[in-house]
């Protein structure tokens, strides 16, 4: 954080205008033609100053690049979170702080950046609200960016808090520290650390995003006792940590996620495992110590850990259960009951990774894809193939899509939602998204012919939906169809944040296995996931959205003994981004 003077304008008056906490307008018998006071709100570290913009039929407020912590910068690299310092006058928070440290990302998953730099200088967050003063006492939903724990910033225009603020809901989106900056388990940091912890840096920057949320979102016109924590991909991996982690706890009320959970095949790792990674990295750079570690540039560590690779696809850097953070495994305290006893909206795409992903470059045969399944789970394979059978090209597209998928994200989210749904003593609504992004525009605005148009949603593919979003991203070639479809899941995402229900404070009718297509100003009434001889309740969430039952649980259990005999453990997964 560089709280310095270029960001600071001393204005004594307005600063003392301020004191009383709220966000202040106009000044009243201000003359017309005078330009409207910026929007200001007296934080417990000081003032900051935003910009007032229109939203949907409503004036909002927006603060951009608050810093949440001090820059974790050469003695407090490789630390936890430290307390930023106050400052005086009114801090502009008009432009969004700088993006965490991050190799560039390329093809279909890059990020659309709207911060102006990288830093290694990046805690900070970004709040939308549509209150006019400290009383509104309005639900709170803090967003977590995807990315793999690797890439992604508060500031992407899919995560913007515009349409959510329009709605009544105060918006934040945070950045947290990524990669080696984020996740180094050094064993000197331990030993310096006066809970003996190490690594996990990133999400105990998002522990810390969480406090400044309880100690200063009520002066945004927030409830702190109405936060909901969501977040997409790692984002979501991240939230279903927070659910177990002693940390969080008291810190949010509800939680989202969306396709990833902290279970396996995405499980966190061990311990032992997160400083093997830190000892085999520091050896990488010729560090002995943390010291040595601490004075390297930012970009030399940046550009090592680009360099190093376990596997194919593989984290170089992971969260891991350190007995701080995460006093145990995910698995294990979800089994117990132990997590946080909170409603849960959870759920995944219907392409979360493309045939291709098992079957390479070979052709979608059967004969191909028995190959495939007998090269990759051998003793197993004929197990494999009876719940993905592929006996033509279709099924065995369809067959190897769904594999790929359980294996990324798709299995380790039903885990999430099961696991809640039998010991969480809260509602759990899960869903399954199926709209498939558009082609994207060419320069001339007209819409790119696609050389291979999904057959369904890809990762990543619900978040600007889910968020009302779709004018942030404007060079997709959205349709009439798109822009229903986020109105329906943006009202469900708006209604959990509001009530902790997707149907809002008054649900309609139970839904049922025909369910209710969605119509103009309307949105199908969305069951809590209830289990019978049909199967497990769900939302599918698309152009025709409507309860279904997932019939899948006999091909999650059986990922599920693949994991506990090891016979993933050098299988190359991708990690969630």
């Amino acid at each position: 954080m560089r709280v310095s003077f270029d960001r600071v304008t001393h204005r004594a008056v307005v600063a003392a205008l301020a004191a009383s906490g709220s966000l202040l307008c106009i000044a009243p018998g201000a003359h017309a033609a005078r330009a409207p006071l910026a929007p200001e709100v007296r934080l417990t570290d000081g003032v900051v100053e935003g910009i007032k913009m229109r939203g949907q039929h409503k004036d909002i407020r927006v603060f951009r690049g608050i810093p949440y912590a001090a820059p974790p910068v050469g003695e407090f690299r490789f630390r936890e979170p430290q307390p930023v310092a106050r400052w005086a006058g009114a801090l502009k928070a008009r432009q969004f702080g700088p993006r965490c440290m991050q190799a560039p990302v390329t093809g279909t998953a890059k990020p659309d950046f709207r911060s102006k730099e990288m830093s290694e200088d990046c805690l900070y967050l970004n709040v939308w609200t549509p209150a006019s003063n400290a009383d509104a006492k309005l639900p709170v939903l803090v967003y977590f960016h995807g990315g793999g724990f690797v890439s992604g910033d508060g500031s992407e225009p899919r995560y913007d808090g515009t349409t959510m603020a329009s709605r009544g809901v105060v918006a934040v989106t945070v950045n947290y520290r990524l990669g080696v900056f984020g996740f180094l388990a050094s064993p000197d940091a331990a030993t310096e650390s006066s809970n003996g912890a190490t690594g996990n840096f990133g999400l105990l920057d998002q522990v810390a995003a969480l406090r400044w949320v309880r100690d200063n979102i009520a002066q945004f016109g927030g409830d702190p006792s109405k936060v909901t924590i969501a977040g997409n991909s790692a984002g979501s991996v991240a939230v279903s940590a927070h659910m177990v982690s002693p940390l969080s706890r008291g810190l949010f009320a509800r939680a989202i996620g969306e396709s990833g959970g902290a279970f396996a095949p995405n499980r966190l790792w061990a311990r032992e495992q997160a400083v093997a990674a830190a000892s085999q990295f520091s050896t990488r750079v010729g560090a002995t110590s943390l010291q040595q570690l601490r004075s390297l540039p930012a970009r030399t560590l940046l550009t090592a850990s680009t360099q190093l690779k376990f596997a194919p696809g593989s984290a170089i850097f992971w969260p891991h259960v350190d007995g701080h953070f995460l006093p145990a495994s995910p698995e294990q305290v979800f089994a117990s009951g132990g997590q946080a006893q909170v409603p849960l909206l959870v759920g995944s795409n219907a392409q979360e990774q493309p045939f291709t992903a098992l079957l390479g470059k070979a052709a979608p045969t059967p004969e191909a894809w028995r190959e495939a399944i007998q090269t990759h789970f051998k003793d197993h394979a004929e197990e494999v193939l009876a719940h993905y059978p592929g006996n033509d090209t279709e099924e065995v597209k369809h067959a190897a899509a769904a594999l790929a998928g359980d294996l990324f994200v798709n299995h380790s989210t039903w885990r999430w939602m099961d696991h809640h749904r039998q010991t969480g003593q809260s509602p759990v609504f899960y869903y399954r998204y199926t709209q498939p992004l558009p082609p994207e525009l060419k320069a001339s605005s007209e819409p790119a012919q696609p050389d291979q148009p999904a057959p369904g949603a890809a990762h990543n593919a619900q978040v600007a939906y889910s968020l009302g979003n779709l004018e942030h991203l404007r060079h997709y070639a959205w349709t009439a169809a798109d822009y229903d479809v986020s109105r329906v899941f943006s009202r469900y995402i708006e209604q959990f944040v509001k009530t902790g229900n997707p149907n809002g404070a008054a649900s309609g009718a139970a839904a049922t296995e025909q369910g209710v297509v969605a119509t103009a100003g309307s949105v199908p009434d969305w069951g809590a996931v209830r289990t019978d001889n049909r199967g497990m309740l769900q939302q599918i969430i698309g152009e025709n959205t409507h309860a279904s039952w997932d019939r899948s649980a006999p091909r999650q259990g059986l990922i599920q003994r693949l994991v506990e005999s090891g016979q993933l453990n050098d299988f190359a997964l991708p990690i969630p981004q």
